[in-house]
């Protein structure tokens, strides 16, 4: 039974058999025609043999008819008006997917790398005027690559390369998917994604084509792969993510209008996705937290105010609305550990910059303090009992929120202090734990807070002062 696939439109892209490097490979259905029972007499009658591939039950024979089938499709479309959208025949369709989810088979795909089938699928991409024949001839790619031999087959192929990278340009979300799918399984083998680093340097319209997608594709599934597969390519290469970030190394656009940026291309793709994806949130935020790694990075966020301040409050609601919530047991930080430390890691970039209103205005941040404290508590209930085994994670969470917690309690007024206490958001235990994960190393920002604080709540800058010497007057 076949694994079903999209469409052309963008809301249904196209999907793949997994990856057997993650998963098991689904055992695809037999060629069309084939009989077991039919074959064991054909073996018990002296029939033909060793036209199996490998130790399956795929047949060698079925297999070159299927691609010299597919080598005259693309060849009668090719022959076809270039501009003209050919739909892919159901039979040629059918027969095509089963190739596809054969790939996924490591005998299969040794066998198909053997017989020489990229250079098969370069050429019927090249020729093909059909959006889903593109579509499965990289999905079958895609498959392939997700065994060492044959990835690296792939990525040495050099022609086959600078078409795959062009095809981030195409206006198909499939095919697009399946592309993004196969640079992703590429660029993890250490052997493989050097060549495809030096490839995308060397091809400036990647970064422009996959900012496109970013900023305007609404499909869930294909932002997520694209936003994996950019996180990726600045998680290898910093002077790649660095020639990104910079204006004046941008290629200009077709149209005039000059060319798109990555840091709002990034911010457009995880609002798309806040309430779709979590995972893709996550993945989204990661690659803005790369960002803000190197200064012109920083930069990049917050040159452009309007950047700044949609960033700003899309991270700042994404901790008070969606994480670490008053009513949340302590263990729940486990589970959200993962997104919340790079979107405070991003927030805490944001607030080092002095005098960005966005970051600075005390009625906005109010909420925030409240769910740094909350974090800040639940971090050392999930610590308490732990102490010869201390989650990493967990501890480098609590540095991201004390960083960014003492910056925002040492330039709050009285006014907003007498508000957090007013709502409950600052209590004598939050108080007491906050202050525990702050001290001794923001010592100065503590100070400030608890004279401030003595002016509202006097009895509880007292119990402060009495539980840490270090801040007595």
């Amino acid at each position: 039974m076949l694994m079903e696939r999209g469409g052309d439109s963008e809301d249904d892209g196209g999907s793949a058999p997994p990856c057997p490097d993650s998963d098991p490979a689904r055992n695809p259905s037999p060629p069309p025609g084939y009989d077991a029972e039919e074959e064991e007499e054909e073996e018990e009658e002296g029939g033909p043999e060793g036209d199996a591939i490998g130790n399956t039950v795929y047949s060698k024979h079925w297999l070159f008819g299927a691609l010299t089938r597919l080598v005259q499709v693309a060849a009668e479309q090719g022959a076809g008006d270039p501009e003209a959208r050919e739909e892919l025949g159901e039979e040629d369709e059918e027969q095509l997917c089963k190739v596809w989810d054969m790939a996924a088979d490591q005998d299969v795909a040794r066998f198909l790398q053997e017989f020489k089938a990229a250079d098969i699928l370069l050429g019927a991409i090249a020729k093909s005027g059909s959006p889903r024949l593109t579509e499965i001839c990289v999905g079958i790619l895609g498959n392939m690559a997700c065994f060492p031999d044959a990835c690296c087959s792939i990525s040495e192929n050099e022609d086959l390369g600078v078409v795959l990278l062009l095809l981030l340009s195409d206006g198909d979300p499939p095919t697009l998917l399946e592309t993004s799918r196969l640079l992703l399984t590429c660029l993890a083998r250490p052997s493989a994604a050097p060549l495809w680093l030096e490839r995308v340097r060397q091809q400036e319209s990647v970064r422009q084509s996959l900012c496109f997608i970013m900023c305007s594709s609404t499909n869930v599934d294909l932002l997520l792969k694209v936003g994996e597969l950019v996180d990726k390519l600045f998680d290898l290469d910093e002077e790649l993510m660095r020639s990104w970030i910079t204006p004046q190394a941008q290629p200009s656009t077709t149209d005039g209008e000059g060319p798109l940026h990555i840091a709002p291309c990034l911010l457009e793709a995880a609002k798309q996705l806040r309430s779709e994806s979590p995972e893709g949130l996550e993945v989204y935020i990661h690659a803005l937290q790369l960002l803000t790694t190197v200064d012109t990075g920083i930069q990049a966020l917050v040159e452009p105010e309007q950047v700044a301040e949609e960033l700003w409050a899309l991270l700042s609601d994404v901790v008070c609305s969606d994480l670490c919530q008053p009513d949340d047991p302590a263990v729940t930080l486990q589970e959200q550990k993962t997104l919340l430390a790079p979107v405070l890691a991003v927030l805490g970039a944001l607030f080092d910059l002095q005098g960005r209103p966005e970051c600075c205005c005390p009625d906005r941040n109010l909420p925030l303090v409240g769910s740094l404290t909350r974090v800040l508590q639940y971090q050392q209930e999930c610590q308490q009992g732990a102490a010869e085994d201390q989650d990493v994670h967990l501890q480098i969470l609590k540095e991201t929120a004390a960083e960014l917690l003492s910056g925002l309690l040492a330039g709050l007024p009285q006014e907003a202090v007498s508000e957090l206490v007013r709502t409950g958001a600052l209590t004598e235990q939050s108080c007491l734990t906050a202050a525990r994960s702050l001290l001794p190393q923001h010592c100065t920002a503590v100070r400030l807070f608890v004279a401030v604080l003595s002016q509202v709540e006097g009895q509880l800058a007292g119990a402060l002062r009495e539980e840490f010497p270090c801040l007595q007057l």
